[in-house]
């Protein structure tokens, strides 16, 4: 069987492979682990992003949560960023969210947060399947008034807002900005504290009815943020994904800003301001070459981990680093929140922009972006990890390092939530990198069946 918790949670899509059962299964098992060591009634928060399903699984997950003796609070519709936010904030013992991220709406997930706000280690991971995988015949079952109860509080989502305010020391009036919100978890909370902020406003994608989430809209679909803010002549724009807890930007030309790029504006500003602990980004393998030029050029160093936020977060724990994260959009501000959080990543660009007083296509000039190809190859979930146990695709692959050795570099790595392998290669050449990785990403798919 494999392994159930991929690199953010466990994934599926909803009432078929990630099954109310699955759900409830989840919340007693999990909140018997993270909470076993207590000698008191403990309670867990859950919030979920805005997928139709997110209803059912929460209730079948607050079941589970309850069935073991735990309460449970419910917070509803909210950024994951909120969630790790807001179970230190409450002093809870665990946080859990019910979300699939960047994912179509048939999909969901759920992840966990200790009581420190951070994602859990493989180990805790490990045990809390262990209970599923036994049918969770090894936990308590109370009755009576040892059963937990559910608490519901609508207020949450504002102090998660007061919160990221309270991040920067910079008004935003007179940038006007576009903000897709993914007709997801920031429709109301990315606005809201825009607005507070002194900002104009001009939300596209903010009426989620619980089956249009990242529907050809926020940070995986840019086309229509970035046609808008040169319609509206926009100072830039910004793209959320479903859950919030990524970030990607817009120039004034409506050109695409990246998570590098955003990394290496915010980056900056803070070794600028003695604000860089360290002065150390910790960054993924994915991280594009340019990224990695441009740090040894300011005197930044850079740490690379392998590819997911938690990794990344792992390594600025280890070293108290302070900005961290992937070309995707997921940036880490460690002194602020425990985890990749959409909002605080869009505050702090804003605050260059204003206190700089450039453009964003000025502020990216800070690197230059090397040519990159990635293509996606969808395997069977189950195969994903063994595709160079196919000796034809082992060789493609030796022979495409042997091409783009000190030129370039080729990355070929299963998803962590997908059913995918995806295909990386890095070069001087658009049309040949594109090429190479488009026919090896089809190798695969043809070979891994």
């Amino acid at each position: 069987m494999a392994r159930l918790f991929g690199t953010d949670g466990v994934r599926g899509v909803a009432n078929q492979e990630l099954t109310p059962l699955l759900a409830m299964q989840l919340g007693a098992a999990g909140a018997y682990v993270l909470t076993e060591q207590n000698d008191y009634r403990p309670t867990i928060m859950v919030g979920c992003d805005t997928r139709v399903s997110g209803d059912m699984l929460a209730n079948a997950l607050m079941a589970g949560i309850c069935s073991v003796g735990a309460n449970a609070v419910y917070v509803g519709v909210i950024p994951t960023p909120a969630v790790a936010y807001l179970t230190r904030k409450y002093k809870v013992d665990a946080g859990v969210v019910i979300s699939a991220s960047h994912n179509p709406v048939e999909f969901n997930g759920i992840k966990f947060f200790n009581g420190d706000g951070y994602k859990l280690s493989d180990e805790l991971e490990d045990k809390i399947e262990s209970y599923i995988k036994n049918g969770n015949k090894d936990l308590p079952h109370p009755t009576g008034s040892g059963v937990g109860k559910i608490k519901y509080r609508r207020d949450a989502r504002e102090e998660y807002i007061n919160h990221s305010m309270k991040q920067i020391n910079t008004s935003l009036r007179g940038l006007k900005i576009v903000v897709d919100c993914a007709e997801g978890a920031s429709s109301y909370t990315s606005v809201e504290t825009l607005k507070e902020l002194g900002a104009e406003v001009i939300a596209i994608h903010n009426n989620p009815d619980g089956t249009n989430i990242n529907a050809n809209c926020g940070s995986t679909h840019m086309e229509e943020l970035c046609a808008r803010v040169v319609m509206e002549k926009a100072d830039l724009g910004l793209a959320f994904d479903g859950d919030a807890d990524r970030l990607l930007a817009a120039d004034e030309n409506g050109k695409v800003v990246n998570g590098d790029e955003i990394m290496a504006i915010i980056g900056n500003y803070m070794k600028e301001r003695g604000e860089l602990t360290n002065n150390t980004i910790v960054v993924t393998v994915m991280t594009n070459l340019g990224f990695i030029l441009m740090c040894k050029e300011k005197g930044i160093k850079v740490e690379q981990t392998k590819v997911g936020d938690r990794y990344v977060l792992e390594r600025m724990r280890e070293i108290d680093g302070a900005i961290g994260g992937e070309q995707s959009g997921h940036i880490i501000f460690l002194k602020e929140n425990t985890t990749g959080d959409g909002l605080l990543s869009a505050l702090h660009l804003l605050e260059v922009v204003k206190e700089s007083g450039k453009k964003l296509s000025e502020l990216a000039k800070v690197m230059q972006i090397l040519p990159q190809a990635l293509y996606n190859a969808t395997v069977p979930n189950h195969k994903k990890d063994k595709y160079l146990e196919y000796p034809e695709i082992k060789k493609a692959i030796d022979d495409l390092e042997a091409k783009y050795a000190g030129e370039g570099r080729v990355l070929i790595r299963p998803s962590g939530t997908e059913p995918l392998v995806r295909v990386m290669i890095e070069g001087k050449d658009q049309a040949v990198i594109d090429a190479d990785a488009k026919k090896l990403a089809e190798l695969i798919e043809t070979t891994v069946i």
